[in-house]
């Protein structure tokens, strides 16, 4: 069978890193480059780490893009208490990849040439804000209308919030790029959103098992993850994001879904909008659940995940 066409746009922070390397453990699936933006840290240790993973899955011949290094609005939300200040956990490496390996090309035409060059083939997963894709579908119209599927993690279908009351975080770094895309995009889109996630999390034994597996892959993640795993079971953490009660690695459940669509195991199809003025919902996701507006694209929100196939997916990103 022809491989999955998969080009990736991330904010590499640690689930960034942990969905990559689903994805490069993938033996259905060619990644034909992987754009960069900000989010969970600055666009230069975005960068610097999509490279750090990439040395370690021995896989530097994926090419790598910079891309926007704030919201379209010049906005930057950063979140060093999850990821850490460099977004990998602070656990820097003397042996890391320098920007040189980074393309000259910038993200946002890198992402249009390469739909272009397999127009219908290709599988976008944007795991971080959306602000490269939205300027993507502004710089060229037809850019939505070639993309095989879109996959999303972000936005909310209860409105519930981790750094906002009502706002998931690649959402409300950038709620302008995010209600662009939801609204100019008429190739299939799937959203795995906030709650989706939450509701899906692995218990902790599960976790020290995938990261005490003896492979270099595995102690990369036990030391990256070092960092997250103290916050999201401080008093702290487990208040902000409900991640107490188990691990989430919120990007590896879009990434999972691209790889293999057997994994959701239910979803609900509706138009989806972005709330861009609310005091208290700006960056909130909206399911039109009535189909009062009448949106001519519909989104497939993500309801449920095969957890087996899900956990089968990381173990083997880690080997």
């Amino acid at each position: 069978m022809a491989k999955k066409l998969l080009l990736l746009d991330v904010d590499c922070g640690v689930d960034d890193a942990q969905a990559m390397m689903m994805a490069f453990a993938a033996p259905n699936v060619q990644i034909l480059g992987i754009t960069c933006t900000h989010g969970n840290t600055a666009i230069e240790n975005v960068c610097k780490n999509v490279l750090r993973v990439l040395q370690l899955c021995k896989r530097m011949e994926i090419p790598v893009y910079r891309g926007a290094g704030s919201s379209l609005l010049g906005e930057r939300l950063n979140d060093p208490a999850y990821h850490g200040k460099d977004g990998l956990g602070e656990v820097p490496d003397p042996n890391a990849p320098g920007l040189e390996h980074i393309q000259a090309e910038n993200a946002v035409t890198a992402m249009i040439r390469i739909v272009n060059q397999h127009v219908g083939k290709v599988t976008l997963v944007a795991i971080g804000p959306l602000t490269n894709v939205a300027l993507a579908a502004k710089m060229d119209p037809t850019f939505p209308s070639k993309l095989k599927y879109l996959y999303i993690m972000g936005g909310n279908m209860e409105a519930r919030g981790n750094v906002r009351v009502c706002g998931e975080f690649n959402f409300v770094t950038d709620p302008e790029a995010a209600s662009i895309v939801l609204s100019h995009f008429t190739c299939p889109t799937y959203i795995a959103t906030w709650e989706y996630s939450l509701r899906h999390r692995l218990p902790w034994d599960f976790f020290h098992k995938w990261v005490n597996q003896n492979t270099e892959k595995a102690q990369f993640m036990k030391k990256i993850t070092a960092h997250t795993t103290e916050f999201t079971k401080s008093d702290q953490g487990s208040k902000e994001l409900h991640f107490g009660q188990g691990f989430v690695s919120c990007d590896s459940y879009a990434m999972a879904a691209a790889i293999d669509e057997s994994v959701v195991t239910e979803d609900a199809r509706y138009g989806v909008s972005v709330e861009l003025h609310g005091s208290l919902t700006r960056g909130m996701m909206v399911l039109d659940t009535l189909d009062l507006l009448k949106l001519k694209s519909k989104a497939v929100v993500f309801l449920k995940c095969d957890m087996e196939k899900f956990k089968q997916l990381l173990m083997n990103a880690l080997k």
